[in-house]
């Protein structure tokens, strides 16, 4: 038996070089940079396993006609928001992660935005480099670190940290934000406006008896730091936009190194103009690569004032990762050569 083996992205993807192959079994493994949407469909036709990180798999490129071959798609990541599983599922396409790869280089990243979005460091190096200088001429520019009531901003020990998404992730920063003297929250799921679709969160977020969850609304209302941790997927697009933050402590900065689209940002930029919250910082984006304000109103000029920080969705990236990653991957797919499944999601 042979497979062909296409990765679309070496550029995010720590290759093998070889596999440990049953017997009477082959392989060709093609390995592409990156790949663009007008490359993808040709590149993929032969494909038995293709091993993606973000480029897009939607129901045309699953179809029978653009992959025939195709028995498994592997992501070089924990998310797989980029491929449409439910065009998989259909024809049992096999969908595998990389789950966990991450875990300590992107729980850690999310931290050190708490600590610029409340510190605001990217803010005060650039008053600090200011010439003439602010500082000089007024003695003191502490007004840049206020909160939007003019107090001054919290400390770990003050901070109430709440975390939407439970899973290894979210255990993770919860356990550093106990670690900093922060009294930590975790938010049950939200409960869904259309009971049909159910709620609006990961199988992760169900209620386990080691962990007592609080309410969704109330970890809104309580929590000075609010981290995102959770998949995207269509139940949780927008599970924060303008009537989530109206109900938000005015002291809280969110954190997002999840994925774009579970913020609406739009409602965010208003919500800071307004002073509802102090502050947003991420390393996702709604539209990626983001590019300027036609791609995510966080890049437009009427939020250059704001307290926004942002990151090129690089939360992930460490040696550490990327040894995970490549061990991962490469057990993943000589499973899926031998037909012996691990790390499925559909």
């Amino acid at each position: 038996m042979h497979f062909e083996i296409v990765a679309l992205e070496k550029q995010h993807q720590p290759l093998f070089e070889t596999l440990d192959l049953p017997p009477n079994t082959t392989c060709s493994i093609t390995a592409y940079q990156s790949t663009t949407r007008n490359e993808l469909h040709a590149r993929i036709y032969n494909a038995d396993i293709i091993i993606v990180t973000t480029v897009k798999l939607d129901a045309e490129t699953l179809s029978h006609d653009v992959t025939p071959r195709l028995r498994y798609v592997i992501v070089s990541a924990t998310g797989t928001d980029c491929v449409d599983l439910q065009s998989c599922k259909a024809r049992a396409i096999r969908v595998c992660n990389c789950p966990g790869a991450n875990l300590e280089a992107v729980s850690e990243h999310a931290i050190s935005l708490y600590f610029a979005a409340r510190r605001r460091t990217v803010l005060l190096d650039e008053v600090t480099r200011r010439q003439p200088s602010e500082w000089k001429q007024r003695g003191s520019v502490n007004t840049y670190l206020r909160l939007p009531d003019g107090k001054p901003p919290l400390t770990c020990g003050d901070e109430v940290l709440g975390i939407v998404g439970y899973g290894g992730l979210g255990k993770r920063i919860a356990a550093i934000g106990r670690a900093l003297g922060m009294k930590v929250l975790v938010a049950a799921r939200k409960p869904s406006s259309n009971p049909a679709q159910g709620d609006a969160q990961d199988a992760d977020q169900l209620p386990k008896m080691e962990e007592s969850r609080v309410p969704f609304d109330d970890v809104l209302r309580q929590a000075t730091v609010i981290v995102l941790s959770l998949p995207r997927n269509p139940e949780t697009l927008n599970l924060l936009s303008a009537a989530e933050f109206q109900s938000m402590h005015p002291y809280a900065v969110l954190i997002n190194i999840a994925r774009g689209g579970i913020v609406d940002e739009a409602a965010l930029v208003q919500a800071l103009k307004e002073r509802r919250i102090a502050g947003y910082a991420t390393d996702v984006f709604q539209v990626e690569p983001a590019g300027g304000p036609e791609d995510t109103p966080l890049l437009a000029e009427n939020a250059k004032n704001l307290n926004i920080t942002l990151s090129p969705h690089l939360a992930w990236f460490s040696q550490r990762t990327i040894k995970n990653l490549g061990k991962t991957l490469k057990a993943t797919t000589e499973a899926a050569v031998k037909g012996e499944d691990i790390n499925v999601i559909v």
